[in-house]
Parts: structure tokens; sequence; C-alpha cells
């Protein structure tokens, strides 16, 4: 099938890009890398009488790392973030999960500003944002605004982004030396959303866990933060951390959709069990480090 009719609109600056959307109205929708805007046009299972094509504003490109932070610009391709070696070593939960959305043909066209702005509670990024405490930047004809990951999202496919503004960046905190990531996920093929998963974060100091953030996707209506899980977790000496126990304890307060990938019970006894894995890569590769 095809999209229905529409205006096409490719603005060369972020501002000229906001105009648009405050001229256009609610008629109108960002387009960023396409690959979940697109399918749905053509399906018949949205429609917009114009897009905004925001592809092709230099700004938007960008990847600035500075020692505390990398901000990732909206329209940078997923499979740039794959193959960037600078930002991998900054953020490494980030570069661990991208190899993990959808194919390589997918990759080659997503974006990050475009998953974040989607806001799928099975996605990769989103969870990612949410577990690193990233702050996404955005602007709107009020000017330049930004929303921490814990407010950001609001529902499946619902964010705190008004009609007019548009996603400009993510940025990723840099987490302190001693410090391991991991992601782990369960889905019916390699490729597909997956049923359930967790991104891992911990900083391991002389033995003992300083630090810790897991985050939970497909298990809500927006990735989750596992907060009742990394209190007990801080302070914790490694080889004393109870990988099961605290997978369980994760998950045990949430209740997840039932649909047709799988049942409520299931979501909960995968996303316990990638919990668990996900803490013991990162501290096998803490006692590595």
């Amino acid at each position: 099938m095809k999209p229905a009719p529409f205006d096409y609109y490719a603005p060369a600056t972020v501002e000229e890009a906001v105009q648009h959307l405050a001229d256009l109205g609610d008629g109108a929708k960002v387009l960023a890398g396409g690959q979940s805007l697109v399918p749905m046009l053509n399906l018949r299972l949205t429609r917009f009488a114009a897009l905004v094509d925001i592809g092709r504003v230099p700004e938007l490109r960008e990847v600035r790392l500075d020692g505390q932070a990398a901000t990732v610009g909206a329209t940078v391709a997923q499979c740039e973030v794959e193959r960037d070696a600078a930002l991998a070593a900054a953020v490494p939960l980030l570069a661990r999960a991208t190899p993990l959305i959808g194919h390589f043909q997918i990759r080659s066209r997503g974006t990050v500003g475009g998953s974040i702005a989607h806001a799928d509670p099975a996605g990769e990024y989103p969870v990612v944002a949410l577990t690193l405490d990233a702050d996404i930047e955005v602007a709107g004809p009020n000017g330049r605004r930004t929303i921490p990951a814990a407010d950001f999202f609001v529902g499946t496919w619902m964010t705190q982004l008004a009609a007019d503004e548009i996603v400009t960046g993510v940025r990723f905190p840099v987490w302190d030396r001693g410090s391991t990531f991991a992601i782990e996920e369960v889905a019916r093929r390699h490729g597909d959303f997956a049923i359930a998963g967790a991104a891992v974060g911990v900083t391991v100091v002389e033995g003992h866990v300083t630090r810790a953030a897991i985050g939970l996707f497909g298990m809500g209506h927006t990735p989750v933060r596992a907060s009742v899980a990394e209190g007990p977790l801080v302070g914790t000496p490694v080889e004393k951390v109870d990988t099961v126990e605290l997978g369980e304890l994760a998950v045990e307060d949430l209740r997840p959709p039932d649909d047709l990938h799988a049942s409520s019970a299931l979501r909960r006894r995968v996303g316990a069990a990638m919990v668990c894995r996900a803490l013991e890569r990162t501290l096998e590769e803490a006692g590595r480090g």
C-alpha cells in the first residue's frame, strides 16, 4: 500500500523546522529516519497532511563528547552509533544496545532521536536513556528546553514532547571509571521487538558496588526504572550479590500487559531472568577489570 497524499517540507535549520510545525498545526508530523512512521503511513494506520523532514539539518547530525557527557544529535543514524568507537567508550550501554535494534537495514535509516521520540516501551534506546539518566533536548516555538528521561516517557508512543516541538539531541552522562554495563533481552526472533529485557549499569570500587541502575523494557507502557532493586545492590560486596533475588525484586511490583506475544506472567519471569543475566555480566566484567 501507499500513504495518503501529504505535503513535504525539508527545513535546513531547527528554527525553520519548528516554524513549519507551528504553522501547519496538528496535521503535521516530524520525519526523522522514518523506520516507524513510514510503515504506519504505508499501511494507512495513520495519516498526516504534511511531513517535516529534519534529516537535512546539520546541527542534528552532530555527536559531541566533553568528558562529562555525550550528546547525540537527533538524526544520527543507529548504524553510525554502532561504528563510533569514541562514543562506545564514553557510553558503552548505548553501543551494546544498538545491535539489538531490528536488522542492519533498519539501523541504516533509524535514528537516535526518532527512536526516543517514538517511545516504544519495548525499544532499546528509551530504556538506555532512562537507565543512564539521560536528558532529552528539545526545541519549540518558545525556545529550547531539556527534559529528564525519567519524565519524558508517559505512555505507549506518548511523551512530554509538545506537538510543535522536536527532539534535537540526547545527552548521555559519562559514568566514572570502574563502571560496567549490559543489556539483555528475549525476542521470538533476532530483530523482533523484545518480549522483555533489562539494561544494567554498575560501578564497583574496591570490591563493592557503589552505584547501580537497572532499567526494564517490554514490561509496561513505558520503560521502567527498577529502583527497588538498585537500593539493596549499592554497598554490597560483589561476591555477595544475589542476582536471582535482585531479578525477582526488580519485577515484584510490575504488572506487564497481556498481548498476542506474551502473557503478563511470562513477561515477569523473563524480565526477572534478564535482570539476573545482565547483573551477572556486569559484575563479571567488573571483576575482570
